[in-house]
């Protein structure tokens, strides 16, 4: 039915003399299985989408469920839909609009494997016979509503066949020129709603009759903008400028910037981007976006250099706690152009547990909220030390403005920060997303410190940003299209329990976000420093060895500032500095030194180790004195003091311990006060030769 015509009965609805046109409503048929049906529900009747939908719709709409729990799409699987009641009596409803959501049983091992081949001609089966009883029903099918990890057939088979339910579902509906609606992608974040992996909660069928709505009625409340556009924003020069929101279905966009005009359309579903050629460096600029009833203007607009910062609680340190914060603090009003977007965690996760309030707003994923704020000594103090020092250096450098993304989450494991399909395709950390509460995936302290978190909630899958997914979910997921220079990230703490699986997470979270992101931006990570904990030289190393694994990347050694009970050590002006050298070197072609001495290669004569490093020009000890920090072991792999010599570009090692040494290490305490420098005062890295032979 045409948009001219719902308008044109909604208009005799409203006119008075018309009461007995008024019975004749719009009937919308919601065809499906036990999602439509409403499964599980205490109020079926009241909660399931359709009724949920009926009261969003009002009096001028007739919404009858017609779902039957179990139905398959296909007519040769275990329950076909076209051979119930439900459909017969949906075709007697001669409905005006039909909402399709079939697919989810088809994914069973009775139905997909065996007759895949004739789904989509079995969907254009049911398309047609809706047609067939009237021929003017608006038809919109669906992309399906989630299938969570811990279903117990998911990795057996029902995730793989669920994509490729999901691909097929739009090609039908080219196919036969029918509407599509997402059902999917709302709910896909919200594991929580789904108690047995497959069914919503009555907020969950609340969001399906939302997007149904939204669908219907092209009502989405008008223009807005993606989160991260503000006043005083930075926008990153050089590449096309995404500009995008929501607005009501069919809206023409128009954004204005810089003497440029360009145009968007809103879809079906209220989504609409713009795309701004790409800009050179400078500014203020006003940003104007406006449809023919609303206008947005966002001022103080720059264009240069943007970074996002990320990682745990070593990132999110405070500028003001920092070594040196304060006075920095008095100088920061001089920054006019740095700006800073502070996306702050609704709660922090100290060992205190959070109220109802919270607990329900993390589990909407109102986690993070920030505006763009100019660099100052308010906006600055509880920003990210090693994110500040940072951009100072980079402007300093640059002369252009900077713009400083931090999301960031004290105590936060890795894998929180990659999306769930990704984690789900992945053939080991698919095991991470189901009940990972108890799971030795995640280390003991974020799931002791999740549960006092969460302690008081009463959702049987309350969420927490130390969860898999939940901070690309609540926090990066809504950076993604808005342009950025690179990465920095201070992270590993929370995985320094499990160094072989760091290495896959690390790569996988690296991979993921390039890919969201649609290019290879750089990466640089701040290798952990020094303290009392076993495992951080092993940690170490590894995160030496992702250097030549991960293109692209750049890391921070910082074990020369370490605290040997502190895991939050406060020199973060060095940290900050030193990935900024990264930066300042490989992306933006500066001549600076930017790596300490790298392990390279031992060469064992005699009773002597030699060891090169790359940037290992000028090599010395830190402090002036003799070197420390360095072992030999022989072929029984046991490591001993060793006395350690520069000769030229080399160390030499030697212990009279160990007359044939076949292994040498360096810095492998887990607090080291190893001093070894190159001529810049960079230090070397913790590196194992025995582990870089063997990698």
């Amino acid at each position: 039915m045409t948009r001219f015509l719902l308008l044109f009965i909604a208009f005799i609805l409203a006119v008075p003399g018309y009461s007995q046109q008024a019975t004749a409503r719009l009937k919308v048929a919601c065809i499906g299985n036990s999602v439509t049906y409403g499964y599980l529900l205490e109020d079926r009747e009241q909660k399931a989408y359709p009724a949920q939908l009926q009261q969003l719709l009002g009096p001028t709409y007739d919404v009858g469920n017609f779902g039957l729990s179990g139905a398959t799409l296909l007519r040769k699987g275990h329950r076909p839909y076209t051979k119930t009641q439900q459909y017969k009596d949906a075709l007697a409803f001669e409905p005006d609009i039909a909402v399709i959501h079939l697919g989810l049983n088809d994914t069973d091992p009775r139905n997909w494997p065996n007759y895949r081949d004739e789904f989509a001609a079995d969907y254009y089966h049911l398309i047609d016979t809706l047609r067939a009883v009237n021929p003017e029903v608006r038809i919109l099918i669906s992309r399906l509503t989630p299938i969570f990890s811990g279903h117990p057939r998911f990795t057996s088979g029902t995730r793989d066949w669920f994509w490729q339910i999901q691909e097929l579902i739009p090609v039908i509906a080219e196919n036969r020129n029918v509407e599509l609606i997402d059902l999917h992608t709302p709910l896909y974040s919200r594991p929580d709603l789904f108690p047995d992996e497959l069914h919503p909660t009555a907020e969950g069928a609340g969001i399906i009759a939302g997007t149904v709505f939204g669908h219907l009625t092209g009502k989405y409340g008008g223009l807005q903008l993606a989160p991260a556009f503000s006043d005083h924003m930075v926008l990153q020069q050089q590449m096309p400028i995404p500009v995008q929101g929501k607005a009501d279905a069919g809206q023409e966009v128009t954004v204005e910037f810089n003497g440029v005009e360009v145009k968007a359309s809103a879809g079906p579903d209220g989504k609409w981007k713009a795309i701004l050629p790409s800009q050179k460096a400078g500014g203020p600029y006003q940003l104007q976006v406006s449809t023919p009833d609303k206008s947005i203007s966002i001022n103080d607009v720059l264009v240069g250099e943007v970074w996002l910062s990320s990682g745990q609680s070593n990132m999110a340190f405070p500028l003001a706690a920092a070594q040196g914060g304060k006075e920095e603090l008095r100088q920061a009003q001089q920054l006019s152009n740095v700006r800073l977007l502070h996306m702050k965690p609704l709660a922090e996760t100290g060992n205190f547990a959070w109220d109802s309030l919270t607990l329900q707003k993390v589990n909407q994923l109102a986690y993070f909220s920030g505006s763009w704020q100019r660099a100052d000594s308010a906006s600055a103090r509880d920003f990210s030390a090693v994110a500040y020092y940072f951009g100072k250096q980079l402007q300093e450098e640059l002369n252009v403005p900077i713009g400083l993304i931090q999301v960031a989450v004290g105590g936060s494991t890795t894998e929180s920060w990659i999306d769930r399909y990704t984690l789900e395709h992945h053939p080991q950390l698919v095991d991470m997303l189901h009940n990972w509460r108890k799971s030795d995936f995640v280390m003991d302290w974020a799931q002791e410190r999740a549960g006092v978190n969460i302690k008081g909630a009463k959702a049987a899958k309350q969420r927490h940003p130390y969860e898999p997914a939940y901070n690309y979910e609540a926090g990066i997921a809504p950076l993604i299209g808005f342009p950025i220079k690179g990465v920095i990230w201070y992270q590993g703490e929370s995985n320094a329990h499990n160094i072989e699986l760091h290495e896959e997470v690390f790569k996988t979270l690296v991979s993921s976000w390039r890919e969201k992101w649609g290019y290879n931006f750089p990466f640089y990570y701040t290798q952990l420093s020094s303290i009392n904990r076993p495992s951080w030289p092993h940690f170490r190393d590894s995160q030496r060895r992702l250097l030549s694994q991960v293109a692209n990347t750049g890391m921070a050694v910082t074990s020369d500032i370490g605290d040997p009970q502190d895991v939050h050590p406060t020199q973060k002006k060095q940290v900050g500095e030193r990935l900024a050298a990264w930066a300042l070197s490989k992306t933006y072609g500066k001549r600076v030194p930017y790596s300490g001495p790298l392990f390279k290669e031992a060469r064992f004569s005699g009773n002597q180790a030699v060891c090169t490093f790359e940037y290992g020009k000028g090599l010395q000890a830190s402090d002036g004195t003799t070197l420390r920090g360095f072992e030999v072991a022989g072929s029984d792999r046991i490591f001993r003091a060793a006395k350690a010599e520069i000769r030229g570009n080399k160390v030499w090692v030697s212990s009279d311990e160990v007359p044939e040494p076949k292994y040498v290490r360096y810095a492998w305490e887990p607090y080291t006060t190893a001093n070894l420098v190159n001529k810049a005062g960079l230090p070397a890295s913790t590196f194992n030769s025995f582990f870089s032979k063997n990698k």
